[in-house]
């Protein structure tokens, strides 16, 4: 499902871990109608309240032709590793899972190659896990040569520029909820590699307009 602006006439489909926070603080500064829920600890689940992420719905799509329709997509690897290094190591989510905490059968500060060995395990045990895991299209529908414009979240300044240039107004880049850590594939062990390249080369595949498999 889209998030709408109705002026200036947006409409962003979100993908987690691609960039979505901070389209979402870019979109606040330009949508009239916004209004700050109840303040919270960090800034960014402000915006996720006022603009939720959900999943790809077509009619809802559609309803929007009219408007700017856009989204913003990340280099599958650098989205997978972002799930360990922001999600379970920055916000401790694994912690926030009761089943989790209850079963006692993985553990909740786990290394990078424990997680990603049991990916679907956690995915299962920890709803947030598995939101920020699924794959784009899910989020951006089956079809990205229906956009508008697709963004990379390399370029951000650039969906600066036309967010600007459609609310006559000043839209400062953003570069929200970034991770305090970094992980590349390489820091995996081969046999965690293995086990992730199928997930990785369907994501590779559908993005292919915008990013080359290295894995290939």
């Amino acid at each position: 499902m889209v998030i709408a602006i109705k002026e200036p006439g947006l409409a962003y489909a979100a993908v987690p871990k691609a960039g979505c926070s901070s389209v979402k603080e870019m979109l606040a500064e330009i949508d009239p109608e916004f209004t700050p829920p109840a303040p919270s600890e960090t800034g960014h689940t402000t915006y996720h309240t006022a603009y939720p992420t959900r999943r790809w719905r077509g009619d809802h799509f559609q309803r929007h032709e009219s408007a700017f329709r856009f989204t913003v997509v990340r280099d599958p690897i650098k989205r997978l590793m972002s799930v360990y290094t922001n999600r379970v190591v920055d916000m401790k989510d694994l912690h926030k899972s009761r089943k989790l905490r209850n079963r006692g059968v993985l553990p909740l500060d786990p290394d990078p190659d424990t997680f990603f060995a049991n990916l679907k395990r956690y995915a299962r045990l920890s709803s947030v896990i598995k939101h920020h895991i699924l794959p784009t299209w899910m989020f951006a529908g089956p079809d990205l040569a229906a956009y508008d414009k697709v963004y990379r979240t390399d370029q951000m300044n650039e969906l600066a520029q036309d967010l600007s240039a459609k609310a006559g107004k000043s839209v400062v880049p953003r570069r929200s909820n970034s991770s305090r850590s970094s992980l590349t594939f390489d820091d995996l062990k081969p046999e965690t590699q293995q086990a992730l390249r199928p997930v990785l080369a369907d994501e590779y595949r559908y993005l292919s307009g915008y990013f080359d498999n290295p894995l290939d």
